[in-house]
């Protein structure tokens, strides 16, 4: 039998070991709290760095229609946001994913918030051209979560090596798009853009964006 002593010591051991092991288990609870405010906090901090810089496409203007003296020329995130739309609305194909086209449109200049407008006038090939644009989406992509990262450059390699029906369908897109800019600047300012028209001639291949297309050039002409 235990003295009187004897239990109270015991007590007393039994309770230090409770108190310490709880201690340290809250000491580690606490400790994996803090590791996951600190990479949470990371990921809002890259979140919001990746949408300010791709907010920069807000202003920076379309180098094309700047070098032609256009007044107050469509910005990067007008002509994306308008071949969204087109995307959304055009695309009436049965093989086509519309919801990856609007993703496609909307990741295909994506880069130039880094990069800028780069244009044939700018005396850069066409693969240092890519290789600057590509650096540009792997340090954007680096900011997202590992998910979104990975979907962004798939978009970005699909479209850039024009390997689905969708890339090239969105390609398509872009090129009308143009032209229908450019048919706005002619009426609104006078210009005279041909070489705009002649830059796309031949090379659009969807049936219905070749409609679009022949539409707006016929109404050029009268």
């Amino acid at each position: 039998m235990f003295s009187l002593l004897g239990k109270y010591r015991l007590i007393l051991r039994s309770h230090v070991y409770v108190t310490s092991y709880t201690a340290l288990f809250l000491l580690r609870e606490m400790s994996t709290m803090t590791s996951d405010t600190m990479t949470s906090n990371r990921m809002t901090s890259d979140m919001i760095k990746f949408l300010t810089m791709v907010g920069k496409l807000k202003s920076t203007k379309r180098s094309g229609w700047v070098m032609r003296g256009v007044n107050d020329p469509e910005s990067v995130s007008d002509h994306m946001y308008r071949m969204s739309i087109m995307a959304m609305l055009c695309n009436n194909s049965s093989t086509m994913d519309k919801t990856r086209c609007i993703k496609l449109c909307l990741i295909h200049d994506m880069a130039e918030c880094i990069v800028g407008d780069i244009t044939p006038y700018d005396n850069v090939s066409k693969e240092e051209k890519q290789r600057r644009e590509k650096k540009a989406m792997q340090e954007l992509s680096s900011l997202l979560p590992d998910e979104a990262a990975t979907e962004v450059m798939e978009l970005f390699e699909e479209y850039e090596s024009q390997s689905t029906e969708e890339a090239r369908y969105v390609k398509d897109l872009d090129r009308f798009e143009m032209i229908l800019q450019a048919h706005h600047y002619e009426e609104g300012e006078g210009l005279c853009l041909q070489e705009f028209y002649d830059s796309v001639d031949g090379k659009i291949k969807n049936q219905e964006i070749i409609s679009l297309a022949t539409t707006l050039v016929e109404s050029r002409r009268k």
